[in-house]
């Protein structure tokens, strides 16, 4: 009976981190799409003057043109909580980028990199901050610092 009992304790455990790694993943793809919908709609804004979107519904739905561009098919939902996720700031009050607000330790802590975009070594998933570093309007040396 003990040794079902452990055996049940490993099985669980097993599934247990294999789905908290299947949620890390989402978390990972879909962070990323956020922050390269973010990207999209501010280099795409006309004129010389850029904007970072004021809502998600932005990003789904910009109407700046005269025919519509969707920089993100949908409003994902932050895969670690189930709910909304974090939102930084840009300068201007817009969205720069997103974070999750899980508090729990992801299982990749090191550096990660997808391209332009870099997740500084995480010790909770918040750290995660999905939100490419782009030069501020009126000026190309200074790169955003988004603000929680």
């Amino acid at each position: 009976m003990f040794l079902l009992a452990l055996a049940t304790e490993r099985v669980v455990a097993y599934a247990s981190r294999e789905a908290q790694r299947e949620r890390e993943a989402d978390l990972l793809r879909i962070g990323t799409a956020y922050a390269d919908a973010i990207r999209s709609y501010y280099l795409a804004s006309p004129g010389a003057v850029k904007r970072w979107p004021t809502s998600v519904g932005e990003l789904l739905d910009d109407r700046r043109f005269v025919q519509v561009r969707r920089h993100l098919r949908e409003p994902y939902r932050d895969p670690m909580t189930r709910g909304e996720w974090g939102v930084l700031r840009a300068p201007d009050g817009g969205i720069a980028g997103v974070y999750s607000s899980s508090g729990e330790k992801p299982i990749r802590t090191a550096e990660i990199e997808f391209g332009e975009l870099v997740l500084p070594a995480a010790q909770r998933y918040s750290d995660w901050q999905f939100a490419h570093r782009l030069p501020l309007p009126d000026s190309n040396a200074n790169p955003t610092r988004p603000v929680r």
